[in-house]
């Protein structure tokens, strides 16, 4: 099984014949197992060498980019090697049929719902206002009524998981660019793994990452990641959350303030991301395939059943987790 590599500390990676290696500003070498990476998550400076941009794109490994804020930027993307013109041209179809798009966004956006109630099961919360706005996500009739719906369930949600968190980590309402306190910190953060993350597995697909059905299409960013990466927020992030939370796992030195905004420190940025890494290396027993399989695996899933419902061989529902 390949892993990803998280790379907190400024540095080079340089490449010495078939080995690649980083080194930290401050000297310190470590070897990096090509052959064992998935994709690489980049928070500090990191410079990359042609040598190695140029074995990456060999072995299709995915660079992923983020800011001194933890915000995502850019992804080294190799050039796809899976291509396929039949799921191009269908894929296109699809977006292009205002009846079969709207279709996948509600489904896309009922997914996610469905792990929200999920969860506030788990968390033995009242999902019955969600459950409510859930049904009726069916009845809308255009893409900007879907996703008012998603936003209803949202805030309903946040409310609920800002009753089961300390004062300090209440949300409140959401915030992204800039957060302003603990909580929108930590989902903004955890939201922009799980879209790089959903980024490196449609890669490894035939899918287009720019052809999406809930969010529109744009020429600056994989907008299907943003689709498939509803369904996995919940059961992905918001469960990592509440873990660090109510486990008292985060100090008050896991975060800084810059200006008017609060972000997650180093020692704060290292605690998610080893709790992200153990949530995508998880088993669960696939209830279809009868074997266990990995959270990041079942986002790969997800990929081959969309690419089934666009190309009619199976229609398309999405996972809503049963764990």
């Amino acid at each position: 099984m390949k892993n990803s590599v998280y790379i907190t500390k400024h540095g080079k990676l340089v490449r010495d014949e078939n080995t690649v290696y980083f080194i930290e500003a401050g000297g310190e070498k470590r070897l990096l197992p090509v052959n064992k990476i998935e994709d690489i998550y980049a928070y500090g400076k990191v410079t990359l060498t042609s040598q190695v941009i140029s074995y990456f794109a060999e072995k299709g490994i995915v660079v992923h980019f983020f800011n001194k804020y933890g915000f995502y930027q850019a992804s080294l993307y190799p050039r796809e090697k899976l291509v396929s013109g039949t799921v191009l041209v269908n894929q296109v179809a699809h977006y292009l049929d205002k009846e079969k798009r709207l279709l996948l966004a509600k489904k896309f956006v009922d997914g996610a719902a469905g792990n929200i109630v999920r969860n506030l099961k788990r968390w033995k919360c009242e999902s019955s206002e969600i459950e409510s706005l859930r049904d009726r996500i069916w009845a809308q009739q255009s893409i900007p009524q879907v996703m008012e719906i998603e936003g209803k369930i949202r805030e309903k949600y946040y409310q609920a998981m800002d009753s089961l968190v300390p004062e300090e980590f209440k949300m409140l309402r959401r915030e992204r660019q800039p957060p302003t306190n603990k909580m929108n910190a930590l989902l903004s953060f955890g939201n922009m793994l799980v879209y790089s993350t959903v980024l490196s597995e449609i890669y490894n697909t035939q899918l287009n990452p720019t052809i999406s059905y809930l969010h529109e299409p744009s020429e600056r960013r994989f907008s299907l990641s943003l689709d498939i990466a509803e369904i996995f927020k919940p059961i992905i992030v918001d469960r990592i959350i509440m873990k660090l939370v109510r486990k008292n796992m985060l100090r008050d030195s896991d975060f800084r303030k810059e200006l008017s905004s609060v972000l997650l420190s180093d020692s704060g940025k290292r605690k998610f991301l080893q709790e992200y890494d153990e949530k995508l290396r998880s088993t669960i027993m696939h209830r279809k395939l009868g074997k266990k399989v990995s959270m990041r695996r079942l986002i790969r899933i997800e990929c081959y059943k969309l690419i089934k419902h666009v190309l009619g061989a199976e229609e398309y529902r999405p996972l809503i987790a049963w764990w």
